[in-house]
């Protein structure tokens, strides 16, 4: 699953707040790729509706009222649309469900707190990369999270775990370079790098991204640092 650069990316939300539910729309908006063709206030309302749009990516609140949370509904989207990609919405800096997911599933899932759809370019990486099958964490999560003891993870070199962290956040090789002032071929060096330390396949049997696995076991290898929220 990829996007192309000028490829149109469809989306829906679900979100029982209408208030903030347009917000998302808002921010939405100032993407020229980007279109939201479904917003719902319920988890029912949505599976009715959202396997006949086909989108490319749903935005769910976790925490929406009714029978069905986001998470939940998630899934039976997933059902009725096998690549739809998932960008999960959270007041809690709790990726728990996205962690215990296997390499497999955990493809296209994403996790973002509410309070980050205001920085729209964080909102529109979550929903990029779910698109293409990727796994993008909320920024203020990645920064708070500490590699285990005796972990992959803890033993990767410094520069190894911050291009991982930006991995996570979902920027490309290119992005990173600009970040961190480096050529892209000095990242793509350190990320082979970290993908031998943490024993990452680039090709696996099931055909998992060795991005998505990266992130996987930065979540899996990680702690939180102490008072987050």
């Amino acid at each position: 699953m990829g996007t192309g650069a000028e490829e149109r990316i469809d989306v829906v939300v679900v979100e029982d707040e209408g208030l903030y539910r347009d917000l998302i729309r808002i921010a939405l908006s100032q993407h020229a790729r980007i279109e939201v063709v479904g917003a719902y206030g319920d988890a029912e309302a949505a599976l009715a509706e959202v396997p006949k749009l086909a989108p490319r990516v749903a935005i769910l609140d976790i925490e929406l009222s009714g029978p069905l949370n986001g998470v939940q509904l998630g899934l039976r989207l997933r059902r009725a649309l096998p690549e739809i990609g998932i960008v999960l919405l959270s007041n809690h800096s709790d990726p728990e469900f996205v962690s215990s997911l296997s390499p497999e599933t955990i493809a296209g899932w994403s996790y973002l707190l509410k309070r980050s759809v205001g920085d729209v370019e964080s909102l529109w990486r979550a929903i990029e990369g779910s698109a293409d099958g990727m796994v993008v964490l909320d920024p203020e999560l990645v920064s708070d999270m500490r590699p285990r003891h005796n972990s992959s993870l803890a033993r990767l070199a410094p520069r190894q775990r911050e291009i991982l962290g930006l991995i996570a956040q979902g920027l490309s090789n290119a992005s990173i370079a600009q970040k961190l002032t480096l050529s892209e071929k000095s990242v793509e060096n350190q990320i082979n790098l970290l993908y031998q330390h943490m024993n990452i396949q680039r090709t696996t049997s099931a055909g998992t991204h060795p991005r998505v696995s990266a992130v996987l076991r930065y979540l899996q290898e990680s702690r939180f640092a102490p008072f987050s929220l």
